[in-house]
């Protein structure tokens, strides 16, 4: 959303205030009213009358090559490609095209109290699970309880932070209640998925604990059961065929497909030669020299398969994740040598195609990014940690270091050997070393193949400067094991991106989530400074004081180089055959596969078209 529309979005929810009494109602916004009204029919960006049919075989989901459990709530494990999506339904739906606006779901509707300080949900009297059990009050306070618990990974925990407890007050109907009065707590209560006490049930009548709760099909609340799974590598999901919501406004113009199948290729090359061969159906592309050079031959030709780019949303942040739980990193000089030495101009223009945009910030082309020097709201916010910041935090927001002329990566060698001289980092010996001897020694951890394309430049700048530096390829669940536990050097991680900066803020930066195993806090950052902003943020009320304090984290974080950031995409690659279709108009916001998976749909004329064109005796 262009800044001037989001302003006058907040604008007009500043406006409002809780009521003076409470009163039910089928949606809920954080920020104004709701876009749909009571009677409407399905979002803007669904189909509805599209057909209902058919097999979508897709790909490597969001890249994993691997999976290993069918429980994405937990730490131990990789899940399966999709699981959370395809299986579990949440307390209500959030809408795609909108700041913050849910629609009914698994409730039916939502009270606000006038105090802001909780929120009431009443069950929708035909949600039941997959095995037919209705859904109650209790079932979701038990997924509440259990989300919220040790149990579940941080990652999800952290999620409801803003929630205190939930009680039961009838068969169907369950209260929230929260921290504080903010406007975001009633939405992310809507968020909770749901999912049944009987999961993890073992025949001696006793239940798993639910961090083991790991092989055991999930007994949900969503529109997919599991079908099949043959290895760690593919998975078969089966529409319900008693799926409760299916009318349901909210849910209406989703889920076309009777069966989604997934097939997990070890590298993009094999994955790609299979999709060419029209083996799947749907190619969602990550590599910007595989789509320029790589998406030809006959079944483009003949028009089987087609290529296509979509605008994407909001950008998010990418980069090398540098974890300053480790010594040789801890101080900021070494951060922003590493920094110095990423050739990302030759690289967009040798390798990419010029198809990325170079990251300056940790919400880049967003109101909330920090540009210029800081204003007086940022200013009062930073002063009370000048002394332990860096004192380019206090001056104009710096822009990531260029190789274009009149730049290189020679200068940026150089400034980046003094700096790592005055941290203490000499070369000598053959090797970049402390002054107890000790080498420098960087392993860069990645899941996907291909990557190398942009860790070897990269090494090879670390290798010139006296850093043992190399990367090492390991299988999705090892990495995402590793990156759990923090047991890497540094690695790739992308920041989905959002639309208002939340709660998010503490598990990805704050102290309290350095130590948690299994949070996105993976850098380490643990900051006074950056525990205040982030509380700046999460508890400001109005656009001003959040812009500001966003603003001014993102001075401190970029200023810091707890993150080497690379790029983001402007338009989302998608390849796809032609017999599946999109519907005409495209979400504001939107995970990609997500998108395909829920919303895309089968094209009988386009399957009618390839069988006629195909050659006499062909199969």
């Amino acid at each position: 959303m262009k800044p001037f529309l989001f302003r006058l979005a907040f604008a007009a929810a500043l406006g409002l205030a809780f009521a003076t009494g409470a009163q039910a109602k089928s949606a809920i916004a954080q920020f104004g009213d709701p876009k749909y009204p009571p009677d409407f029919t399905h979002f803007d960006y669904a189909d509805p009358d599209a057909p209902n049919t058919g097999t979508l075989k897709f790909q490597n989901y969001d890249q994993s090559q691997s999976y290993d459990s069918l429980n994405p709530f937990i730490v131990r494990g990789l899940p399966a490609p999709d699981v959370r999506n395809l299986m579990f339904e949440t307390l209500m739906q959030r809408s795609w095209d909108e700041l913050a606006s849910e629609y009914p779901l698994i409730a039916d509707d939502v009270e606000v109290a006038p105090d802001g300080m909780s929120a009431t949900f009443h069950i929708n009297p035909k949600a039941h699970f997959s095995n037919g059990d209705p859904i109650t009050a209790a079932d979701v306070k038990y997924s509440f309880d259990t989300l919220k618990s040790q149990q579940a990974s941080p990652m999800v925990s952290s999620q409801f932070a803003e929630i205190k407890r939930a009680t039961v007050i009838d068969r169907s109907t369950v209260r929230f209640d929260f921290v504080d009065n903010s406007r975001a707590a009633p939405l992310i209560a809507g968020d909770i998925p749901v999912f049944s006490p009987k999961w993890g049930m073992q025949a001696n009548g006793k239940r798993l604990p639910f961090d083991q709760i790991s092989v055991e099909p999930p007994i949900a609340s969503g529109p997919y059961l599991v079908e099949q799974r043959k290895n760690d590598k593919d998975i078969v999901y089966r529409r319900d065929p008693n799926y409760w919501a299916a009318d349901l406004p909210s849910r209406r113009g989703m889920f076309h497909f009777d069966r989604i199948v997934f097939k997990l290729y070890l590298d993009q090359y094999t994955k790609l030669e299979a999709f060419k061969a029209g083996n799947d159906d749907v190619d969602r592309e990550y590599s910007a020299t595989q789509w320029a050079r790589k998406y030809v031959g006959k079944n483009f030709d003949n028009g089987m398969l087609k290529k296509e780019t979509f605008p994407d949303g909001p950008a998010q942040m990418q980069g090398f994740m540098v974890n300053t739980r480790k010594p040789e990193f801890q101080d900021p000089r070494v951060r922003h040598a590493l920094a110095l030495a990423f050739d990302y101009d030759w690289m967009n223009r040798m390798m990419f195609y010029g198809q990325y945009t170079r990251l300056n910030s940790f919400w880049d082309a967003s109101p909330f990014g920090a540009t210029g020097m800081p204003s007086e709201k940022e200013l009062k916010l930073l002063e009370p940690f000048r002394a332990e910041l860096p004192p380019e935090v206090f001056g104009p927001m710096v822009k990531q270091p260029s190789t274009n002329p009149p730049g290189s990566l020679r200068a940026n060698l150089v400034k980046a050997r003094e700096l790592l001289g005055e941290a203490g980092w000499h070369y000598r010996d053959g090797a970049l070393r402390n002054a107890a001897g000790t080498p420098m020694t960087i392993e860069i951890m990645d899941d996907e193949p291909g990557f190398d394309r942009l860790l070897i430049p990269y090494t090879q700048a670390l290798q010139t400067l006296g850093i043992d530096a190399h990367m090492r390829e390991i299988d999705s669940a090892l990495y995402q094991k590793r990156l759990d536990s923090f047991q890497f050097d540094m690695t790739t991680y992308i920041y989905p991106p959002v639309t208002i900066p939340g709660i998010e803020l503490e598990r990805r930066f704050g102290s309290r989530a350095a130590s948690e195993i299994g949070s996105e806090n993976y850098s380490g950052i643990h900051s006074k400074a950056v525990d205040a902003l982030v509380h700046a943020a999460v508890s400001a009320t109005d656009l001003d004081d959040l812009e500001a304090a966003t603003r001014a984290l993102d001075r401190v974080l970029i200023n810091e180089y707890y993150v080497v950031p690379q790029y983001y995409e402007r338009n989302v690659r998608i390849a796809y055959k032609k017999t599946i279709a999109h519907p005409r108009v495209v979400p504001d916001s939107y995970q990609s596969e997500d998108w395909i998976i829920d919303y895309w749909f089968p094209n009988p004329q386009g399957a009618a078209a390839i069988k006629t064109s195909a050659p006499a005796g062909s199969h």
